[in-house]
């Protein structure tokens, strides 16, 4: 860039000219700009003519007027539109500034330096989106500096421009990006093998799912070692975040036993019902998740606390439904518990 016109005073401050830009947000606005700049005493160091003609020369400070958080926060609000129906967007300087070199008399190379990283305002944080490093080159007479502020303005608008496309790219699919979320579930009714039987209507436990040995010091009949887990991924369609859930409900074979003894249909029963717990927490752990009580900014840990819980939740009905049913052995108890699971397990539309 080459450059004439009016000189300007070398330590005034640089005003940055409000115009409109060749830019039309669609899915954003400048909410905050920040200066992050190591040194943020000026933003320029220009010769003056005065300056070039001595035989040791240096540059002289010049900042923008009123700062450069201040000053480029004013200017992008009078040149970009401002619709606070989109997403708010930060934009962070970690560098913005003009250095200047006289290597010939009466002639100033200068160059205008930019880092931006663009980010998202949600939640009290800012969320890191794209970064952008940029830059142009000038000479000029040292008499005229007036190529520095238009310069200033060209750096900021080419980082712009370039956070423009991406955003426009990236709207419908990048996960930071969404503005809701969807929850899916899925259950794991795989066929039972090797060491684990996962819940299912048409495959009850048997006593070949007990293969542990028994406890030889334990009172009881029988136990089995059941659990739950889920899994699962998201995927962006269209800005909602969608989460797909697969249920695991299950019962680890070499962690169940059952004594000789013990082995007939009421003990079974039992131990189903044990089972059926699980599945019934299983599914209230699925009413927790509507995407009303999960946010955009952390609806993955929501998700694991709310697990923890449900967890807790099946080990102390657990511990209910063999203290009222004396494991097993008060069967109008037993026979309460088998309408009370089967009544719920109706409600999830597990059961008919």
């Amino acid at each position: 860039m080459w450059a004439a016109g009016p000189p300007v005073a070398g330590t005034e401050p640089i005003v940055l000219k409000a115009e409109p830009l060749p830019i039309s947000p669609k899915e954003y606005y400048i909410a905050k700009v920040l200066d992050e700049r190591p040194d943020k005493k000026a933003i320029a160091h220009l010769y003056a003519a005065s300056v070039v003609a001595t035989p040791v020369s240096k540059p002289i400070p010049v900042d923008l007027k009123g700062g450069a958080q201040a000053a480029v926060q004013d200017y992008l609000r009078k040149s970009l539109p401002y619709n606070t129906k989109l997403r708010p967007v930060v934009m962070r300087l970690k560098e913005f500034n003009v250095i200047e070199s006289a290597p010939v008399k009466g002639r100033v190379e200068g160059r205008v330096v930019a880092h931006v990283i663009f980010g998202l305002q949600r939640d009290g944080e800012i969320l890191p989106l794209i970064a952008h490093q940029g830059g142009i080159k000038y000479n000029r007479p040292a008499s005229q500096q007036g190529v520095v502020e238009p310069a200033l303005r060209q750096v900021l608008t080419e980082s712009l421009r370039y956070f423009d496309t991406w955003i426009n790219k990236e709207a419908g699919k990048h996960v930071l990006l969404a503005r809701s979320l969807k929850v899916h579930f899925a259950d794991h009714t795989a066929e039972a093998k090797d060491d684990t039987v996962f819940y299912s209507l048409k495959r009850p436990l048997n006593w070949g799912d007990f293969i542990a040995s028994p406890t030889k010091e334990s009172k009881y009949a029988a136990a089995v070692f059941s659990g739950f887990a889920y899994e699962g991924d998201n995927e962006v369609k269209d800005g909602v975040i969608h989460l797909n859930l697969k249920m695991k409900v299950f019962v680890v074979k070499s962690a169940s036993w059952a004594k000789a003894a013990a082995r007939d249909a009421y003990t079974l029963n039992h131990e189903q019902r044990h089972f059926d717990i699980v599945k019934l927490v299983a599914e209230r752990f699925k009413q927790k998740l509507h995407p009303d009580s999960l946010t955009l900014a952390d609806y993955n840990s929501i998700m694991q606390y709310k697990y923890i819980e449900s967890y807790r939740e099946m080990n102390r009905l657990q511990e209910q439904y063999d203290s009222e049913t004396k494991h097993g052995t008060d069967t109008a108890a037993q026979q309460r518990w088998n309408q009370k699971i089967d009544a719920e397990l109706r409600t999830f539309k597990v059961k008919q």
